[in-house]
C-alpha cells in the first residue's frame, strides 16, 4: 500500500525532532513508502467547491538541523490525497475551526485524521464534560458569582481558559489567595468566553498522566512531573517525563471512552489523568509518542499507521503515489 499523505501543520523546520509526535508519524509513513507533502493551515483554499493547498513534497530524516527537505510548492487539490494528518497546534480558535470546515468537504473520501467534524465538536476541555463521572468537580461559566461559590465549596481550585493549550493561563488558587477577583477581571477583559474551574488535585505533584489511545484502545502512557513551584504538567513549561504503567483506574477510564472515540473517527487521541480523574481529552494535535516510545521501547506510530491504513481501505480504493 502506497499512499499520498499531506501533513497540515505548523512550520516543520522549527520542530524539536526529539519530542515532536508529527515527526515520528512522518518518519513511519515514509518508511512504509507513502509520499509526503507539507502545508500550513494558512495555505488552505476553497474554490468552486474544491479544497486546495499550496503544498510542498517532503522528505524527513532524524538529523538535527537537517530533518526536513521540502520541494517546490504545488497547488494540490486535496481530494487527490489519500490521507491528511491535521496536526497544527492549537489554540482552538476560529482559524482552527475554519480549517475543519474546509477539510469537511473532502472527508472521508480523503481520510482526515482526526475526523474534522468530530474535532470541531470536541474541544479538549468541553468534550471531557460528557464524562462527568470520570472528572473532578468542574465548573464552566462566565459568571463571577458562580466561580466564587465554587471556590467556597472546594476551597482549593484551578482556573484555566476554556480554549487554551500548553498550560498557558492556568492558575492555582489556594483558599487564602486574595487574587481571585483580579484574576477573573483579567480573564473577562481578554475574552468573552467562559472559563473552566476545577477542584485542585494535589496528586498532580506526582504527575499528570498522558495516555495514548489508538482507535479507542490504550497503548501507552507517560507521567509528566510539574517543575518545582508549578502545578502545570505540560512539557512546554518544563515538566519532566517519567515512565508510567497503566493502572486499573486508567484502564477503566479508557474502556469507558474508547468505543466513543473509535466510533467518532478519533484515531490518535491523548487523554490526561490526574489522581484517577480524567481532566482532558486531546483530539486536535495530541503529543507524547516519543516519550512513551523511549520509556517502553515501542513505536506507537506504527500502530497509528496500521489504524489509518485500515480506515483508508474501508473508505475507498488506494491510489498509486
Amino acid at each position: 500500500m502506497s499512499l499520498a499523505v499531506a501533513l497540515q501543520m505548523d512550520p516543520i523546520e522549527a520542530i524539536d525532532i526529539k519530542a515532536d509526535s508529527t515527526f515520528v508519524l512522518a518518519l513511519e509513513a515514509q518508511t512504509r513508502g507513502h509520499g509526503l507533502y507539507h502545508y500550513l493551515p494558512s495555505d488552505l483554499s476553497l474554490r468552486a467547491g474544491r479544497v486546495f493547498a499550496r503544498a510542498r513534497p517532503l522528505e524527513v530524516r532524524r538529523r538535527a538541523g537537517a530533518h526536513a527537505r521540502l520541494g517546490a510548492p504545488q497547488n494540490i487539490d486535496l481530494a487527490t490525497m489519500d490521507v491528511i494528518l491535521m496536526r497544527q497546534d492549537p489554540p482552538f480558535d476560529m482559524a482552527y475551526i475554519t480549517a475543519t470546515h474546509l477539510l469537511e468537504h473532502i472527508h472521508p473520501e480523503t481520510l482526515v485524521v482526526n475526523d474534522p467534524v468530530r474535532v470541531r465538536n470536541a474541544p479538549e476541555k468541553l468534550f471531557v464534560t460528557h464524562f462527568p463521572e470520570l472528572m473532578p468537580p468542574t465548573l464552566i461559566t462566565a459568571n463571577r458569582d458562580e466561580v466564587r461559590e465554587f471556590r467556597r465549596e472546594h476551597r482549593d481550585i484551578i482556573i484555566k481558559p476554556l480554549f487554551g493549550n500548553g498550560g498557558a493561563g492556568v492558575f492555582h488558587m489556594t483558599p487564602d489567595d486574595d487574587n481571585l477577583n483580579a484574576l477573573l477581571e483579567m480573564f473577562t477583559e481578554r475574552s468573552r468566553e467562559p472559563i473552566m474551574v476545577q477542584r485542585y488535585l494535589p496528586e498532580v505533584r506526582d504527575g499528570d498522566r498522558r495516555i495514548i489511545l489508538v482507535d479507542g484502545r490504550a497503548v501507552g502512557a507517560v507521567d509528566r512531573i510539574p517543575p518545582p513551584g508549578d502545578v502545570r504538567a505540560n512539557m512546554h513549561v518544563g515538566a519532566t517525563p517519567r515512565k508510567a504503567e497503566l493502572s486499573r483506574r486508567d484502564r477503566e477510564i479508557c474502556e469507558a471512552i474508547g468505543p466513543i472515540l473509535s466510533e467518532h473517527g478519533m484515531i490518535f487521541v491523548g487523554i490526561d489523568v490526574i489522581g484517577g480523574h480524567l481532566t482532558e481529552i486531546n483530539v486536535t494535535s495530541p503529543t507524547g509518542l516519543q516519550e512513551v516510545n523511549r520509556f517502553d521501547e515501542v513505536h506507537l506510530e506504527a500502530g497509528i499507521w496500521d489504524a489509518i491504513e485500515s480506515r483508508r481501505c474501508e473508505s475507498r480504493p488506494t491510489r498509486t503515489v
